[in-house]
């Protein structure tokens, strides 16, 4: 039965035009409120009766393999894969994880490429109730181990690639015990103690298992663990159940996705925004996919073109490299609707819309690990979402609850009232985004009860509740649109990936020279996120020498994946700590890397010459103008 305020906003929408107008004489943006209104209104519905059938999204896609089997799903690197192909495939995967004798609910580690395999690997676990933690193929050493390790995985599956069998050799003998599934090799030409996925998906018949082999799942029971590096510590994987992949599923609904429509995919499928986002619709809707292993600014447009994308998913550094790119006549030509993503520079807004003549910009603002998020539907240049008093009023449950509070970046803490309750900002401001916590709540984090605390804040607004805290400060304008300025506490963005500070931290530090390091992120000039920076303390006050800098290069080229690794270095005699003895980073952020606020030695990352080297008048130059 609907609510009283959803027959107040269809009475509204269902207005005369001449009514509409003396509402936008008074409140101008009322169209963009009522647009976006519909648009959620639209969303919760199809959750709402999706989670009433009972059906999965595996169990989705099978509808669209028996409706239209020859239908594309994937297009990879020039190959066509059908709905039927990639369930026969399934089809395999689930016939031998039958053979394996998992517990319920038990999960497989998959290291994949963007590639068809990912698919159909995953699908094939969900056929048969189990989880899959995807792990980042980026990774090696320590954070690799950690990550296999965190995910409590009963099987491995490592994709094909010679760079991810070497990354997982390094570390084998830490998980013997574990079967572990290469691809692309038959077995013959495997080391002993691995097995060949290949010959094993051979020796299975790609026919439907019973669906009785799930019918423990429920709208609680994890379907993936995506890693998110969190605020602390190394990756950590989230928890995805299913009903947050139900209510992902549906999320380009917003812009009319729908089957005749071709996703391009170039960020890798183990981050959200590829997997819960672009291969969630897809298969909810049965559309198709264009896989890339691997983003290339040259090919974007070129792949775009050749396979008649309509929709593009981005991070925002991603279009800076390919505006980088000289002009060509061909630039707006496509068929491209709609670019859907977020961290899109408002300047790279402009220019990127405008050059290649993208008719519309769905910016948003969330986090794997979250319970909601914000849209801008209204191509609003620079905006994350909108939060007007009238939405407040009209809205969903999930944007009725949405919250900005004041927030204190020298504390660290949000802003209380006398009464002990946080405050909304107000136009003008910034503060910290929350978000209800919904009834399908199972945790954040696997393994950790602590972690999951971390990102609740509680007795918020009343006595007992609870909210999923962001870690992130946004800025509302006098129009209520919203803006991401920047994140809190110990995780800064860098290649499109969060980097946890004590991670890198904890890397720096085993080097037996180090004192101590406070790590933190620093703005380049015409990059998005923030490069890391370390400082540090020498243990004795010591002097650096160039092969205590060769050793630090050399440790974080291996213990700390490629994004992580900290950009600039500087060397401090005492560090600056809070009445709880935490580093302190405003200051240190505030002077960055520049050589005329910086009196301690300043260094750079020397890849040429594989050390960290002195950032001079000379060398900060040419910094500037080098693809860090």
């Amino acid at each position: 039965m609907p609510k009283p305020k959803e027959i107040a906003l269809g009475t509204l929408v269902g207005t005369a035009t001449t009514g509409l107008l003396t509402w936008r004489t008074i409140f101008p943006y009322i169209g963009y409120d009522i647009m976006t209104l519909r648009k959620l209104y639209q969303i919760q519905s199809q959750v709402g009766e999706k989670i009433l059938s009972g059906k999965f999204l595996v169990d989705v896609f099978e509808e669209h393999v028996a409706r239209n089997p020859k239908k594309a799903l994937i297009i990879h690197e020039n190959k066509k894969y059908s709905y039927e192909q990639v369930n026969d495939m399934a089809n395999r995967v689930a016939n031998l994880a039958l053979t394996w004798n998992l517990d319920q609910n038990a999960t497989v580690a998959t290291m994949i490429y963007n590639e068809a395999a990912f698919v159909w690997t995953l699908l094939g676990l969900l056929k048969v109730g189990l989880s899959n933690a995807f792990i980042n193929y980026h990774l090696s050493g320590k954070p690799l181990l950690h990550s296999l390790k965190t995910s409590n995985a009963k099987i491995i599956i490592i994709g094909q690639g010679d760079e991810l069998l070497e990354s997982v050799m390094e570390i084998i003998d830490d998980f013997q015990d574990i079967p572990t599934y290469v691809m692309g090799k038959g077995q013959t030409s495997l080391p002993r103690g691995l097995l060949s996925f290949d010959d094993a998906l051979l020796r299975m018949l790609p026919v439907n298992v019973c669906k009785s082999t799930r019918s423990h799942v429920t709208l609680k029971s994890p379907m993936c663990f995506i890693y998110t590096s969190g605020t602390t510590g190394l990756p950590k994987p989230a928890i995805i159940n299913h009903a947050k992949s139900i209510r992902t599923s549906v999320t380009y609904s917003m812009f009319d996705f729908n089957t005749t429509d071709i996703v391009y995919i170039v960020t890798p499928l183990y981050h959200s925004a590829a997997s819960l986002l672009c291969l969630c619709n897809t298969l909810n809707t049965g559309a198709t996919m264009v896989l890339r292993k691997k983003f290339s600014a040259s090919q974007f447009f070129e792949d775009c073109r050749l396979h008649d994308v309509t929709v593009i998913q981005y991070i925002g550094e991603l279009f800076r490299y390919i505006l980088a790119l000289p002009e060509t006549p061909l630039d707006p030509f496509h068929k491209i609707r709609v670019a859907y993503g977020n961290g899109l520079r408002q300047d790279i807004w402009i220019e990127f819309q405008k050059r290649f003549n993208i008719p519309w910009i769905v910016e948003f603002f969330g986090a794997t690990e979250a319970t909601g998020g914000l849209f801008n539907l209204t191509n609003k240049i620079g905006a994350c979402g909108r939060l007007s008093p009238f939405m407040r009023w009209a809205g969903t449950d999930n944007i009725r609850h949405t919250h900005i509070i004041r927030y204190d970046p020298i504390k660290e803490t949000p802003i209380r009232n006398k009464a002990g309750r946080c405050i909304n900002i107000k136009p003008g401001e910034q503060g910290l985004l929350i978000t209800p916590i919904p009834p399908t709540y199972t945790g954040f984090y696997q393994g950790d009860s602590s972690l999951n605390e971390k990102k609740l804040l509680r007795n918020v607004f009343e006595e007992g509740d609870r909210y999923f805290n962001f870690g992130d400060l946004l800025y509302m304008d006098k129009d209520y649109f919203i803006y991401f300025r920047d994140r809190v506490g110990d995780t800064f963005r860098w290649k499109g990936e969060n980097v946890s500070t004590r991670e890198v931290c904890d890397v720096i530090s085993s080097l037996n020279f180090v004192q101590d390091v406070n790590v933190y992120g620093v703005r380049i000039p015409g990059t998005e996120g923030r490069a890391g920076m370390a400082a540090i303390s020498m243990k004795d006050n010591k002097d650096v020498t160039p092969h205590m800098l060769q050793l630090l290069y050399q440790r974080s080229q291996k213990d700390l994946p490629y994004y992580a690794r900290p950009i600039f270095v500087r060397f401090q005699k005492s560090f600056i700590v809070t009445e709880t003895m935490k580093h302190r980073k405003l200051e240190l952020v505030e002077e960055g890397f520049d050589i005329n606020k910086v009196k301690d030695p300043l260094y750079y990352m020397d890849n040429a010459s594989k050390t960290y080297s002195p950032l001079t008048p000379t060398t900060w130059k040419s910094v500037l103008h080098s693809r860090l």
